[in-house]
């Protein structure tokens, strides 16, 4: 059973490779190139080390950390191995980290092997857990029949691309042999058949043309430099972001440079997305959709917001500095931030949203330092491209159209301030036994009652006081009576949230 599910991983990942490698040259490219080794929709590279992590981590999803470190060693370890194979095979490398700071052998780098890492804690979290419920429906019988059916197209496939390979690298040989001839002053006849000869190498064959259509090094093979080229052009003109001057107000955009209001619209839309990012991580790390929010209107996180202008206001001076020293600050900063986020709701409304105590390499259970790896690659990706396009997209807002705007969400946003405090304060009260004693307080208890405040802070906790108190010796010895027995019970309900 074992086998026939890996068999399994490595067909289906090995079509989701090839669909995502395609999906993502439609945005790149726009085009939506046919990649991979094999002429039928598979790319075998991914499936294969589908597989390698399911057998080499699957003991280890039970621990989230441990599972981002060796996921990250091991992918960056394979992809080594697959660009070193594909170079000796093909005659090129097909991806080039040369000239990218901490490279390794110009097959990997440090920040790629955590994006292979952060991949691989996804895979082996949640996708193929997905993948197993969906493969318990099909019946034996048909699921064996299935791959046997597949494998054999797969071979006969690769077979097809081996023999296509061996014959294209004889033709690229003869044809650098013919061009090297031009050199000693041959005939316009003898031109014309060479460029002829070069123009029908990836046109006459169906299955040159789906090696071209994959590996576009075979035919320009500084395709990695280009894209490289590309991402440096649009870091540059993102710096403009941050050196543009005007000198005349009225030329001015909306919310222009580092103020207040832009500041304001970055808040806003940093807890959005904080929004679908604890959506997603509670997806893959508890396996089941949670909705997480911390306001009680809309969908809006602060700290995501708070830690958004946090970062630029620290980093928008810095935009000069490499990337690893921007990684190192925002992780830095990101954690110190989380960690003052923690410290001011447990001293001023007496609650915790997040405890990282069973977490290796925990600050007080406030951060830690995985949540400080995340914080340092948010926050490069944020100071490099996020940013810039935000602050592009809120100066387009019209001047006038953007006051109005602003007031408006401003108050909006304290009035949801002020009512999550009040419904979270109602919420402990509750607990406490005590009564509604105003029509206010009637409107928390209908509209926010116990029941929607678990859902909305499925994780908020009331502070450990109340239970050093009920561990306390006086407690222990007095828990035996009737009305401490309610207490205690009360306590035991209070920190299930």
């Amino acid at each position: 059973m074992l086998l026939l599910n890996l068999t399994w991983y490595f067909i289906v990942f090995s079509f989701l490779g090839w669909f995502s490698d395609g999906i993502r040259t439609l945005f790149t490219e726009r085009k939506f190139h046919n990649r991979g080794f094999l002429a039928s929709p598979f790319c075998p590279a991914y499936g294969g080390c589908t597989v390698i992590m399911y057998l080499a981590l699957n003991p280890l999803k039970g621990n989230k950390l441990v599972l981002f470190a060796t996921s990250t060693v091991i992918m960056s370890v394979m992809f080594i191995i697959i660009g070193f194979v594909i170079k000796k095979i093909m005659g090129f490398k097909p991806w080039d980290f040369s000239d990218n700071k901490f490279n390794i052998g110009s097959y990997m780098t440090i920040p790629y092997a955590f994006l292979l890492g952060i991949t691989g804690t996804i895979l082996v979290g949640l996708l193929i857990p997905v993948l197993d419920t969906l493969l318990i429906h099909i019946p034996f019988k048909i699921s064996v029949t299935l791959v046997l059916c597949i494998f054999v197209f797969l071979l006969i496939d690769a077979i097809f691309s081996f023999i296509t390979i061996i014959r294209l690298r004889r033709k690229i040989r003869a044809l650098h042999e013919d061009a090297a001839l031009l050199e000693k002053g041959v005939s316009q006849e003898k031109i014309d058949e060479v460029r002829e000869n070069y123009n029908k190498l990836f046109t006459q064959n169906v299955l040159r043309k789906r090696l071209a259509s994959a590996f576009p090094e075979l035919k320009k093979r500084v395709y990695v430099q280009e894209i490289a080229e590309k991402l440096e052009e649009v870091k540059i003109d993102n710096m403009k972001e941050y050196t543009t001057v005007y000198t005349n107000k009225e030329e001015k955009p909306f919310a222009f440079g580092l103020c207040f209001t832009k500041l304001f619209y970055l808040f806003m839309i940093g807890s959005f997305v904080g929004t679908i990012l604890e959506t997603i991580w509670a997806l893959i790390a508890e396996g089941h959709f949670e909705f997480r929010v911390g306001m009680i209107y809309g969908p809006f996180i602060p700290v995501y917001g708070g830690g958004a202008c946090f970062l630029t206001v620290v980093l928008y001076k810095l935009y000069k500095l490499n990337d690893t020293l921007i990684y190192a600050i925002s992780a830095v900063v990101g954690a110190g931030f989380e960690y003052l986020c923690s410290w001011l709701q447990e001293t001023f409304l007496g609650t915790v949203s997040w405890d990282y105590s069973n977490t290796p390499f925990n600050l007080n259970g406030r951060t830690n330092l995985m949540y400080a790896l995340i914080w340092g690659f948010l926050g490069l990706v944020w100071v490099r491209y996020l940013y810039p396009f935000a602050a592009k997209f809120i100066e387009k807002i019209p001047k006038r159209a953007g006051s109005i705007l602003t007031t408006f969400l401003i108050i909006f946003m304290i009035f949801n301030s002020v009512m999550s405090v009040a419904a979270v304060w109602r919420w402990g009260q509750r607990d406490d036994g005590v009564k509604a004693q105003s029509s206010f307080e009637l409107y928390l208890d209908k509209h926010f009652d116990d029941e929607k405040m678990k859902m909305l802070f499925p994780h908020m906790q009331y502070t450990k006081d109340d239970e050093e108190i009920y561990n306390s010796d006086s407690v222990a010895k007095s828990v035996s009576t009737p009305d401490n027995l309610t207490t205690a019970n009360k306590y035991y309900t209070m920190t299930q949230k």
